[in-house]
């Protein structure tokens, strides 16, 4: 049986890792589960040391959301046109060029030669297939729409690529901008100061009282370079430890409730983590998947852990009687629009609609902020870097202006 790796926190709060025994990977979360214990990332253990067999076999253990938006696709092609399912599957491992994709589509389908629901052998695959995809694919299977739902899973993934393929296009500008103003920071200060320093000194003779920025500017150079062996080493030393800590769960959430206190990120970190559950969650109470487990699966796509706690609370007082819109009302992240329609599915039966409506527009709203963000970062940047630069300009220009006044005063 296969043994899994996992995270988690406890009733108390308190985060817990471990290993356990389980068919599937959803079976490992209903065996947490069960033992009032919330998981935070369960992974299978591969057979003997899986670090050095991807170290000798040189193969990348990732698959790109490309290939598996064009897999779910065209399995629900082959499937809706009668295709047997191992039949599809094998047709799809041989087309596949994803070298470790190849062996996971075997993987899956050998175990459903061997009689193992779809569902189930593609939860052995957690880096692969998530939780969403997996329970959506056992809801298609139990009500006998595997290919419609397999189309909506492709729709799906596609969207959730999209979006983070413009995020990281919008911010790969202004990361560039921040890495060269730091770098050109810190060769101004160590390189050109201190040359800088000694030109200022030698027309001056050091009677001449300097300008304040240009003391200050030069008392920084000055402490930078003799420091320089302590500050550098500090500095990467802190920036690991840092992304090192925001990967714990307590840093997590701590970094995650940043992200919504900062201005000029909250609006686009709320409508991703919005657009997220809208389409999440339609999709799976489309498929048929029960509402407290649709609400689970869909707090934990949302990236967002202030956001995915306060819909696991929410789930609470669904699972005590009350609608979903409800407690989605009285929360801070939750903008009313999202309430009100949800009420209004409610009312209706038609929540899945209504809610791929709410996705779709807080997709369009996801693109007109990342625009907008990327067209007010990148002049800040410019302004920034070349306010450093005139202030460095100014500094020297200052003392050699009143030398020359002296002089010819003189």
């Amino acid at each position: 049986m296969p043994k899994f790796t996992y995270t988690a926190t406890n009733k108390e709060g308190k985060s817990l890792q471990g290993t356990l025994e389980a068919a599937s990977h959803a079976a490992a979360l209903e065996i947490l589960t069960h033992q009032g214990i919330r998981p935070i990332t369960v992974h299978e253990q591969a057979v003997g040391d899986s670090k050095k067999s991807k170290f000798v076999l040189g193969k990348s253990h990732k698959v790109k959301s490309k290939d598996l938006v064009i897999f779910t696709r065209q399995l629900s092609t082959m499937i809706s046109a009668g295709v047997p399912l191992n039949k599809s599957l094998i047709t799809m491992q041989d087309q596949a060029t994803n070298a470790y994709f190849k062996e996971v589509i075997g993987g899956v389908a050998k175990d459903v030669e061997g009689g193992i629901a779809l569902g189930d052998a593609f939860g052995k695959y957690p880096n692969v297939f998530s939780d969403i995809f997996i329970n959506m694919v056992k809801a298609g299977e139990s009500g006998g729409i595997l290919d419609e739902i397999l189309k909506r899973l492709a729709t799906q993934v596609e969207k959730d690529a999209s979006i983070k393929k413009k995020i990281k296009s919008a911010s790969a500008y202004p990361t560039v901008l921040v890495f060269v103003t730091v770098a050109a920071f810190f060769l101004i200060m160590l390189v050109v100061m201190p040359k800088l320093a000694k030109i200022i000194g030698d027309l001056t003779g050091g009677t001449q009282k300097l300008p304040i920025y240009t003391r200050i500017l030069l008392g920084i150079s000055n402490f930078m370079v003799s420091y320089a062996l302590f500050i550098i080493p500090s500095l990467i030393i802190g920036v690991f430890l840092f992304l090192k800590y925001i990967k714990t769960p307590k840093g997590k959430l701590w970094w995650h409730g940043m992200l919504l206190r900062i201005p000029i990120l909250k609006t686009l970190v709320l409508k991703v983590s919005i657009a997220r559950f809208a389409r999440t969650f339609a999709s799976l109470m489309s498929a048929g998947v029960g509402v407290l487990d649709a609400l689970e699966s869909t707090a934990g796509a949302i990236g967002n852990l202030v956001i995915s706690n306060e819909l696991r609370a929410a789930a609470v007082e669904v699972k005590n009687g009350k609608q979903l819109s409800e407690p989605l009302s009285r929360s801070p992240h939750f903008p009313a629009i999202v309430s009100q329609m949800l009420s209004v599915g409610e009312e209706t039966g038609q929540i899945d609609t209504i809610l791929l409506k709410v996705a779709d527009f807080y997709e369009e709203e996801v693109d007109a902020t990342i625009d907008a963000l990327a067209s007010i970062i990148e002049p800040i940047m410019i302004v920034i870097l070349g306010a450093m630069v005139g202030l460095i300009a100014a500094s020297v220009m200052g003392p050699i202006a009143g030398l020359s006044k002296n002089i010819k005063n003189g």
